[in-house]
């Protein structure tokens, strides 16, 4: 009997004590998803349909609730997940993933290193587009190109798709474009170019998708160009940006300004320091959540679409990011930098 319990013993001593407390930690427990983006916009729409599914993939069953904190193209949400949350694992969120590049340039407002977060994973890979509301006057490229004033384009701020993508493509393709900043969320854009006092936007397909349905279904909503290499599916006679840049250096400039950080937009992180053990509860309960079929059905009804990376992945993505070419970077600097 003796040994029976002295090799039991010995047995519990080689589990690790973190996974088993990590295992424990979340019973009863809440974690915030912060959100950087405004209610309605893509950034919440993905992450209360994730909020509603991934409890049930994480040890412990926690609640997850969703907490809006916009503001300063979501450095307001990035700066606090990177230093204001406590690195407990009771909190993680989303921010624009543009504003890595913006680390790499070295652009004001981002004077922490990015590098620290800790990667939840990535939903989708974003497919950029620019669409334009038909009150504006222009309902396709050519019309772009041609309009005799500046086209108003609704923008957070540079650091994000809607800020630095047109900025390259009016760089890249001669576009004329003045930009509008300062919105706290893409559903704020879409409202003021359904009023009139912006053209539109470029930012996800996977986003204008389902938050300006009915727009794109009568026809008040029109996508003129995709700031991408390859076509998506649903815009397959919509023109892409790479086959209208002439020149290489205009291509090297889209692709790392816009195609690289693209796939890193939707990106979920959280606070440096994150217990490991923790940290990988998150991550797989993450990854878990976006294969579940419960959530697949809930985000095919929204029409999200799925297109993954792991946390693993993010670092990689972040790791090729600060590694552009030093003579690139000071182009895309002189693009990206409001004038």
């Amino acid at each position: 009997m003796k040994i029976a319990i002295f090799l039991l013993l010995l047995s519990l001593s080689f589990v690790p004590s973190g996974a088993v407390f990590a295992q424990d930690f979340y019973a009863g427990k809440t974690i915030r998803i912060i959100v950087g983006g405004s209610a309605g916009g893509g950034f919440d729409t993905y992450s209360r349909i994730i909020a509603r599914h991934m409890g049930k993939h994480i040890p412990g069953n926690p609640n997850l609730v969703v907490e809006n904190m916009t503001g300063a193209g979501t450095r307001i949400a990035a700066k606090y997940l990177f230093s204001a949350a406590q690195p407990d694992g009771l909190a993680f969120g989303i921010f624009n993933g543009y504003l890595l590049l913006g680390r790499v340039l070295g652009m004001k407002g981002l004077d922490f290193d990015v590098r620290k977060f800790e990667w939840v994973g990535v939903p989708v890979q974003d497919h950029v587009a620019c669409a334009l509301h038909k009150a504006s006057g222009v309902t396709n490229l050519k019309e772009w190109q041609s309009a005799k004033a500046p086209v108003k384009i609704g923008a957070l701020g540079p650091g994000n798709s809607t800020g630095d993508v047109p900025r390259l493509l009016g760089a890249t393709l001669n576009l004329p474009i003045q930009m509008v900043e300062g919105y706290k969320g893409t559903a704020d854009i879409r409202i003021a170019a359904d009023g009139g006092e912006v053209a539109g936007a470029c930012w996800a397909w996977q986003s204008i998708k389902p938050t300006w349905t009915k727009g794109l279904q009568t026809g008040d909503v029109n996508v003129v160009i995709q700031a991408t290499a390859k076509a998506h599916p649903d815009l397959t006679k919509v023109p892409l940006a790479f086959d209208l840049i002439k020149n290489e250096e205009g291509k090297q400039l889209l692709r790392a300004g816009g195609l690289l950080p693209s796939t890193v937009t939707r990106v979920y992180a959280t606070t440096p320091g994150t217990p490991k053990d923790r940290m990988k509860l998150l991550q797989n309960g993450f990854s878990e959540t976006l294969k579940d079929k419960a959530f697949i059905a809930e985000a095919e009804k929204a029409k999200l679409e799925i297109d993954p990376l792991t946390g693993e992945e993010v670092a990689k993505a972040v790791a090729e990011m600060f590694n552009i070419d030093e003579g690139l970077k000071t182009k895309l600097k002189t693009i990206l930098t409001p004038k």
